[in-house]
């Protein structure tokens, strides 16, 4: 039995319709009811351990002021399904970073919380694994989390510029009308972290986002880089990013080798792979389709089509 020491926050840790209440009942094969400020907890020992961790953590991010959604239940119920080490990294802060006045952002998987302490550890990290599991949106956080604390002085963001299986033929507008729409994900995920903020900071030059074309011969000191799309980079187009790096820069490359748009497969990410592995100063951190943190029908379509290209590549042999 849980008690909570504010019923007027109890309506929103259950959700509309307990729709949160039934997510984690689903979940951990548990059963909850609520009376007053109190909530019991049926079901097997780690289960009720389970949802009691989760409860606690949803409780205290209302207590916050924060607003809690389905992404927010799925993750404080991949938190208490963890290790005990990896919840008390979690108690001490270690999953939360600033990003803006007034918006933190907070890891929501084991594996994203892995993937942050890489980068507060190491100047180049490499991001490997499907689409939906946070690659891109973490390394775009933390990247404002350290311009918001001055420890960089510019957050430049790039990926290539390579059409995804379409022939997009002749685009009109001028050269950033032209390519914007090839950056448009990049765009996104900085306004989610950052807010309206961001375009002032796009006018003033201290955020950037152009294609990897645009940073041969550059030396980018006192920056956070993020490479997306680092998939679809061949070979030279690799070693110039990689040796882009200057005074005081880190640098994130994040990439699905699974989904690359190259004739030839993610060649430049797969030797980057081979070639920098054990070297000084550099993590590597690799998701799964079980560290999916978008819409859960994701991570049932990862599964059927990995589980399909399987059974295709052992019909070939």
């Amino acid at each position: 039995m849980l008690e909570f020491k504010r019923n007027g926050l109890l309506p929103a840790l259950a959700g509309g319709h307990n729709r949160h209440f039934v997510r984690i009942e689903q979940k951990l094969g548990v059963k909850l009811a609520m009376r007053g400020n109190l909530v019991s907890i049926e079901g097997g020992p780690r289960g009720r351990t389970a949802a009691s961790t989760a409860l606690k953590a949803l409780y205290a991010r209302l207590e916050a002021g924060d607003e809690i959604g389905t992404a927010e239940v799925d993750a404080e119920i991949r938190f208490a399904e963890d290790a005990p080490h990896s919840i008390a990294l979690k108690e001490q802060g270690a999953s939360a970073i600033r990003t803006a006045s007034g918006k933190i952002t907070k890891v929501r998987s084991k594996a994203q919380l892995a993937y942050l302490d890489m980068m507060r550890q190491h100047e180049l990290v490499f991001g490997i694994g499907p689409a939906g599991t946070g690659k891109t949106y973490l390394a775009a956080a933390y990247g404002a989390h350290l311009l918001f604390e001055r420890r960089v002085e510019r957050l430049i963001l790039s990926r290539p510029a390579l059409e995804a299986g379409e022939r997009l033929g002749f685009l009109p507008g001028d050269l950033r009308e032209k390519i914007d729409p090839y950056l448009r994900p990049l765009y996104d995920a900085l306004f989610e972290v950052i807010g309206e903020q961001a375009t002032k900071m796009m006018e003033s030059g201290i955020i950037e986002v152009a294609p990897l074309a645009f940073m041969r011969g550059r030396t980018l000191s006192r920056s956070f880089v993020i490479l997306d799309e680092a998939q679809n980079c061949s070979h030279a187009q690799m070693k110039m990013v990689l040796t882009r790096l200057g005074e005081d820069s880190r640098m994130v490359v994040t990439g699905d080798p699974s989904q690359s748009d190259l004739p030839n497969g993610p060649e430049g990410l797969d030797e980057a792979l081979r070639y920098l592995h054990g070297v000084e100063g550099i993590g590597f951190a690799r998701f799964a389709k079980e560290d999916v943190v978008r819409h859960p029908l994701v991570t049932r379509i990862v599964d059927a089509y990995d589980t399909n290209e399987k059974a295709k590549r052992g019909r070939g042999k």
